[in-house]
């Protein structure tokens, strides 16, 4: 186990580093570039429904060609994509790009890396390690998302250095980072060994059946939490944060540093949490909290207030990711894990793809943030809901210390 997920995890960090800077650079880019906040949207919003439709087919697909060559084919996308960023400037040939390629204008992954890196990990890892495995794997992901948010801040470096590099040039080298970023994927994701292919085509037989009820319930709430996540994307929460305060790139990438080292260290709080009072519950209390103070950024003034909510936000935001993937991985027999993965990713992605240009319309009209109110009233909802539907479904060894503290009474 510990070599497939070493390799898995040190991926995932580089694609984080590569996700970290290009969620920020995007629309900085974009408005470079001449484009308004409702076609950063679009542009964002093409993003995400190609990942959709691409986790789509990699659904249908990668059990039969094994996930080590679907991640390596992936893998060779993304150096795509970075590559065309840097050639195109068009508004249509970029939409086609965004929707064909990668980019993830998100602080989280909604990539189509994503549903088949947590197929491989939860093959590797037994129940008992399972939701720290996936707790590392999000910490990873946030740690490589900071640095990549300070890398951020690069092109104004350029910029302002004697060189005098135009500020589009300095922005498009990001985008060949990323592609030397993908390369490293490339690389690495080559080191699998062949058994991962193997473990994917063995699953090709095992479709949803037992699960599928509870799977279909959890992506139609995970989908509800998406849409709303979608609203708050990082390419549109800095595009907002841009016109409200006026923050620099430079500025920017500091901010979702510390954001992300805070959703780091939540992610390795969240694995004891989870021990202690349950997956549900873990998902559950620490969501609401963060949802009450994203709503309550839009209604201050003060900068230095707005940044203090937004990292209050993150600290406590972030948790129900690693449980959220261990709880879908536990509630399902290990022969639906493949399915399972893809049947609650896939309706997740659809689900955020349409946010970011009701965002951009939004702002269009106001620069007041109702994008983050939105997104706040509509978690705590879908966190209520979850609660209530899923609080005594519980996963195998939280059913066994159940019947344990039973016995010994």
């Amino acid at each position: 186990m510990g070599s497939i997920a070493s390799i898995v995890l040190a991926a995932r960090g580089v694609r984080a580093v590569a996700d970290g800077f290009v969620s920020l650079t995007l629309p900085l880019y974009l408005l470079a570039l001449g484009y308004t906040p409702l076609q950063v949207g679009l542009i964002s919003t093409s993003t995400l429904l190609g990942s959709a439709a691409l986790s789509l087919v990699v659904g249908v697909y990668a059990t039969r060609i094994g996930y080590r060559h679907a991640l390596l084919g992936a893998a060779l996308l993304m150096i795509a994509t970075g590559i065309a960023f840097t050639r195109v400037r068009d508004f249509w040939p970029l939409l086609v790009v965004a929707f064909v390629g990668t980019l993830n204008p998100s602080s989280g992954d909604v990539s189509v890396f994503l549903p088949l890196e947590h197929a491989v990990l939860s093959d590797a890892a037994s129940a008992e390690r399972r939701t720290g495995i996936f707790a590392r794997y999000s910490l990873v992901g946030a740690v490589g998302g900071a640095l990549g948010a300070l890398l951020a801040g690069v092109p104004q470096l350029m910029t302002g250095s004697a060189l005098h590099v135009p500020s589009v040039v300095g922005l498009q080298a990001m985008f060949l980072l990323y592609a030397l970023l993908g390369f490293a994927a490339w690389t690495l994701y080559r080191r699998l060994p062949f058994r991962a292919d193997d473990a994917g085509k063995a699953s090709r037989e095992a479709p949803l059946r037992e699960s599928r009820g509870i799977v279909l319930t959890l992506a139609g709430l995970f989908s509800v939490d998406a849409f709303a996540g979608g609203l708050i994307v990082q390419s549109m929460l800095s595009l907002w944060l841009v016109q409200r305060f006026a923050l620099t790139p430079a500025e920017l990438g500091a901010l979702f540093f510390g954001t992300s080292l805070l959703a780091g260290a939540s992610y390795v709080i969240a694995a004891p949490l989870a021990r202690r009072f349950g997956l549900i519950n873990t998902m559950v209390f620490t969501h609401i909290p963060s949802s009450i103070a994203l709503m309550a950024i839009p209604f201050v003034n003060d900068v230095s207030i707005a940044v203090a909510l937004l990292l209050v936000r993150s600290a406590l935001s972030q948790m129900d990711v690693p449980t959220r993937s261990s709880y879908v991985m536990a509630v399902v027999t290990p022969a639906e894990r493949p399915a399972a993965a893809s049947a609650t990713a896939v309706p997740r992605s659809l689900a955020a793809a349409g946010s970011p240009l009701l965002t951009g319309f939004l702002l269009t009209l106001s620069p007041f943030g109702w994008p983050l109110v939105m997104a706040g009233a509509i978690k705590i909802g879908y966190d209520v809901t979850l609660l209530m539907l899923f609080r005594n479904v519980r996963p195998p060894e939280e059913r066994r210390e159940a019947f344990a503290a039973t016995t010994r009474r």
